[in-house]
């Protein structure tokens, strides 16, 4: 019903979680063998994707507890750092560097019936039966290319060297899209879609919305456009400052935008008076307040989700996965709430 614009009974809930914070939790009262989002019910959304990586062999280099070095299954040396709240990558070296180097291994992008996990089927089916909304999951193109060339190294060369952009970022839409084909043949009948692509950073897009035509949108929309043909509506991940981007997102078929980051400035009432005719808001709760006192909780919580109650086209999820810094008590808090103002009367 939201997606396709239409006034849903109550909000729907979705959320995730950063590894640490559901190690916090335990602590705290959340039961062992429950997750996060079992125990809250923020899990009305399920999602299944399939491995579109490139497959190549996974190479240790070192392992220590805070450190990791190894090549990936997309050609790229990373090291992984164990920090406050996880572990985080840095990018070192790449097998594909050049036109070359891709259509030397672009055959690591074929489509193989074991990139979709033997249990697939049978969690679908769960799902299903629970009566959850089942989503197509996987990224878009702009954030696995970086993934296996470098940022830097993608960002000059889709300046200097846009065939090789285009021939990637082609490799991978297809991907995806085979990977959809083949659930699809497997039984999965799907609800939506949702395909991440972080375009954003703190301060605007990483690209200008001219290159983002020129070089992200042809592949967006071949996605939107083939899973149109299912009858499924897509919904856009990105974190970051995307609000020059939003005119071609929903030109390239998107219906949804997702986590719609609140400390680099999106406002979900803003957002509704600009495309609350054309688009689906899905977040916009800060992290940073469900970290506060149960004033500034209810401060975040309390004029959003009546908003969005009264206007409807929304999907209740944090602008984050959910940091460590929240307690259990007051996440439970912050959810009882929102299930509270999410009910129309």
């Amino acid at each position: 019903l939201v997606l396709a614009g239409e006034m849903p009974d109550r909000i729907p809930l979705d959320d995730t979680y950063c590894t640490s914070t559901e190690e916090r939790w335990r602590q705290e009262g959340l039961p062992a063998g429950v997750s996060p989002r079992d125990y809250f019910g923020t899990n009305e959304i399920m999602r299944f994707g399939g491995d579109y990586t490139m497959q190549f062999p996974v190479r240790l280099i070192r392992e220590e507890p805070t450190l990791r070095e190894y090549w990936d299954a997309d050609g790229a040396l990373r090291k992984d750092l164990h920090v406050e709240d996880g572990w985080t990558s840095q990018w070192l070296d790449f097998t594909i560097k050049s036109l070359e180097d891709w259509q030397k291994h672009r055959h690591h992008m074929a489509f193989q019936p074991s990139r979709i996990s033997a249990d697939t089927l049978k969690s679908y089916r769960k799902a299903r039966s629970e009566g959850k909304f089942v989503c197509y999951s996987g990224h878009a193109c702009f954030h696995p290319t970086w993934m296996r060339m470098g940022m830097e190294n993608m960002l000059m060369a889709m300046l200097d060297d846009p065939a090789l952009i285009r021939e990637m970022f082609a490799g991978h839409a297809q991907l995806i899209m085979d990977i959809f084909d083949g659930m699809v043949e497997m039984g999965l009948e799907f609800d939506g879609a949702l395909l991440a692509d972080d375009l954003g950073y703190n301060a605007g897009p990483l690209i200008s919305p001219k290159l983002y035509r020129e070089l992200v949108y042809p592949y967006h929309k071949r996605l939107c456009d083939h899973f149109a043909e299912y009858g499924i509506r897509t919904i856009l991940h990105s974190d970051g400052d995307i609000s020059s981007l939003i005119p071609h997102f929903i030109d390239a078929g998107f219906v949804a935008l997702n986590p719609l980051e609140v400390k680099v400035g999106l406002n979900l009432q803003d957002l509704y008076a600009q495309y609350g005719d054309r688009l689906v808001f899905y977040g916009n709760i800060d992290v940073r307040a469900l970290a506060g006192s149960r004033e500034e909780i209810e401060a975040e919580i309390v004029p959003k989700i009546t908003f969005a109650r009264e206007h409807g086209r929304y999907i209740y999820y944090s602008d984050h996965s959910v940091p460590h810094s929240v307690s259990f008590e007051n996440y439970a808090f912050a959810i009882d709430l929102i299930k509270q103002l999410s009910v129309s009367a």
